[in-house]
């Protein structure tokens, strides 16, 4: 996969080798089942076509420049996504970079520059709910006009359907996460729920107490699960998946006030240094809420029937 930071840098002739492109455009966070619904049929045609499939994404959710009070947490990194669409199959993925320039962009410069200049395009695939470019002007009808006069075709795609009838989106999943329900959530996605951090310091409590935890710093942009104990995955960069069962939270049975969630994953049947490592936690299910104890031995007692129950969980999973 060929990945362009800086469209204004680079022309068809060169990027496409004078082929052209089938592409779609979007933030793609979270790079879910019906993005790759849109990917598998920008792929198919560009197949069909003899000429190269692209994605267009931007490298940051637009709305944190449009409106950052109101933006969404991400569900992906940009570094993840990027994994994400490589996986795809995709041939190039084009980064826009999204400042207040970019967000002040008419719909038909954007279309000209990245679209027809950059990318060479024969054929855009999109959701039929697409807008994109200044006051979200862009949208099929302007495409569609567009295209005419610049030699593309325009496919609109209805968002596929998930459990219960609610469409696959990326706002369906940030509820799900934010509700601790990560079987719905995977469901969409079509893979666990991921957070990824560098092991850091923290009080060192654990390892006084018989649970030693690994703390996870997260960057504050991702969408964190509700706060409660987890059966999780835990993948060091050796890629081996241990069991874990997580705390996320504010630990109330010590700290009467603290003003974030912090993520501890104890590994279960392990014992090493952690501190430093780059950290990969896949989400299983929610064992339950965090809770505040009366005493260090309740919360102790407690503690180990959650071991217990997530060991029983990720045994399930890898006997079937």
């Amino acid at each position: 996969m060929q990945v362009i930071s800086d469209p204004k840098s680079v022309r068809s002739q060169e990027l496409t080798h004078g082929l052209g492109s089938v592409l779609t455009i979007g933030a793609y966070d979270g790079v879910h089942l019906g993005h790759r619904a849109v990917i598998g049929e920008v792929r198919r045609i560009a197949e069909a076509r003899g000429v190269k499939s692209a994605v267009v994404t931007f490298d940051r959710h637009p709305a944190s420049v449009v409106r950052p009070e109101s933006a969404p947490k991400l569900l992906t990194s940009l570094d993840q996504k990027l994994e994400l669409l490589e996986s795809t199959g995709v041939d190039i993925v084009v980064v826009v970079p999204f400042d207040h320039e970019r967000a002040t962009e008419s719909a038909e410069s954007f279309v000209m520059s990245v679209m027809v200049e950059c990318l060479g395009v024969k054929a855009v695939v999109v959701g039929s709910d697409f807008h994109f470019g200044k006051d979200r002007r862009g949208n099929i009808d302007l495409l569609t006009a567009m295209g005419g006069e610049e030699g593309f075709d325009v496919l609109s795609l209805a968002l596929i359907g998930g459990a219960g009838g609610t469409k696959v989106s990326s706002t369906a999943i940030r509820s799900f996460i934010r509700n601790g329900d990560m079987p719905s959530a995977a469901a969409m996605l079509g893979r666990p729920v991921e957070l990824r951090g560098i092991v850091i310091d923290g009080d060192k409590r654990g390892r006084t107490i018989g649970f030693p935890t690994a703390n996870v710093s997260v960057d504050d942009e991702i969408c964190l699960p509700a706060d409660g104990i987890y059966a999780a995955w835990y993948l060091r960069p050796d890629g081996i998946r241990r069991k874990a069962a997580v705390n996320l939270g504010r630990r109330p049975t010590f700290y009467d006030d603290q003003a974030y969630s912090l993520l501890e994953a104890f590994l279960i049947d392990f014992s090493g240094d952690l501190y430093e490592e780059a950290a990969v936690v896949e989400f299983v299910e929610r064992l339950r809420p965090e809770a505040k104890f009366d005493s260090l031995d309740a919360l102790l007692k407690q503690m180990g029937h959650d071991v217990e129950n997530a060991t029983l969980i990720l045994d399930g999973l890898t006997s079937h």
